[in-house]
């Protein structure tokens, strides 16, 4: 999992409030380009860390999974290179199921 610092995990920051969003609001709120932001929700919900969803097929509405959401709390650790920092987001993710 490659990510993108600062504005991949502002973009899970910003679907935390559990509210979908699509990608020309996004780029509003960040102050980015509509264009870099459209490139970036995909790869994130390749990652499995946002759902594409409706109501229509190619409607460029996304919300944020819970793997997005522990993601978005441990971003502190992405940036240390000792953590593995996609087995350390399936052990969260394993930990929250069996609770």
């Amino acid at each position: 999992m490659r990510l993108t610092v600062p504005t991949d995990f502002e973009i899970l920051q910003i679907l935390s409030n559990g509210r979908r969003n699509n990608a020309i609001n996004i780029a509003a709120h960040l102050d980015k380009n509509r264009s870099y932001v459209n490139t970036r929700l995909p790869v994130l919900a390749d990652y499995g860390l946002l759902n594409r969803v409706g109501p229509a097929p190619n409607s460029g509405l996304y919300e944020i999974t819970e793997k997005g959401r522990i993601a978005a709390n441990h971003r502190a650790e992405y940036a240390d290179d000792d953590v593995d920092f996609e087995a350390l987001i399936e052990r969260k993710l394993a930990e929250r199921a069996e609770e």
